[in-house]
């Protein structure tokens, strides 16, 4: 097999482990972290057959199962060549290991006197062997989280797939902000639809409201600070290899002027060539 399909991450504590395994879920990955090492042919030859309905599949297994380093190169080679999963092993250099130790303020797992030194040194003999068996060797000392999700998007991101999918979603403030959001925008400050008589009971979806809307000054440059800005920053999500992101425009009850601005937000999207659509929360409350 010794494809992308199915693989398992080990590696060094502290290498990037959660890291890798959080990217490669984002990008169609079914992830089990720590599975025992006994249950992987198991479950490799369930997959092989079909019998679970998973396409792509990455195991996190380390040194938080007893006596891992001793059970994974026998289990490995229980399994048969043309159906074992790529072994991909991450390390890092010890003074790179010791400054996440410090920032995290978690014990080393090896580690029996409380000394992160002597932890990493244990785990790196005794997984010298696994190590030697992988089909890749991944060094994050040099990286930041930021830099080793682009390796991971180069190595496992066809080109063709790298597609962020944007949600735009009005929504009222007084039913609360969505919890899912990754950009919240006001537009409470514009005019108000809801206090002109014939425009209460419309939504900003009909041709009076949004018209209403649209013609105010201060629309046409929120809208104009709002694309500069997605201009800026969208690319930039790409780049860091966000595979969905949201973007919520709220007014006050989300009938009128966030429906309005989600919209013209949408448009701008489809016009960039953005994967995206368009959901109106509250728009009938």
């Amino acid at each position: 097999m010794k494809d992308d399909r199915f693989l398992i991450i080990t590696g060094l504590s502290g290498s990037g482990k959660t890291c890798v395994s959080r990217f490669l879920e984002d990008q169609g990955y079914y992830c089990i972290d720590n599975l025992p090492a006994k249950m992987i042919p198991i479950l490799v030859d369930l997959w092989k057959r079909k019998e679970v309905e998973i396409g792509k599949t990455a195991l996190v297994v380390d040194v938080r199962e007893s006596g891992f380093s001793r059970k994974l190169p026998d289990v490995l080679d229980e399994i048969p060549g043309g159906s074992r999963p790529k072994l991909i092993f991450l390390e890092a250099a010890d003074k790179t290991l010791i400054k996440r130790f410090s920032e995290s303020r978690r014990p080393h797992p090896l580690s029996r006197s409380g000394s992160v030194v002597e932890g990493i040194a244990l785990e790196r003999e005794n997984l010298a062997e696994i190590r030697n068996m992988a089909d890749e060797v991944i060094d994050t000392s040099e990286m930041t989280v930021v830099q080793l999700r682009e390796m991971l998007m180069l190595r496992f991101s066809p080109k063709k797939q790298r597609i962020m999918q944007v949600l735009v979603l009005s929504f009222g403030y007084k039913y609360g902000i969505p919890l899912d959001s990754d950009l919240v925008f006001d537009s409470r400050f514009l005019s108000n639809p809801y206090y002109v008589d014939r425009l209460r009971d419309k939504t900003g979806k009909t041709k009076p409201v949004r018209d209403y809307v649209m013609a105010a000054e201060d629309t046409s440059l929120y809208l104009e600070s709002l694309t500069g800005f997605l201009e800026f920053v969208l690319p930039r999500f790409v780049k860091e290899g966000k595979s969905y992101l949201t973007i919520a425009i709220g007014c006050t009850g989300g009938k009128h002027r966030s429906v309005v601005l989600a919209d013209e937000i949408g448009k701008y999207l489809r016009q960039k060539k953005y994967k995206s659509r368009i959901y109106h929360r509250d728009m009938y409350k």
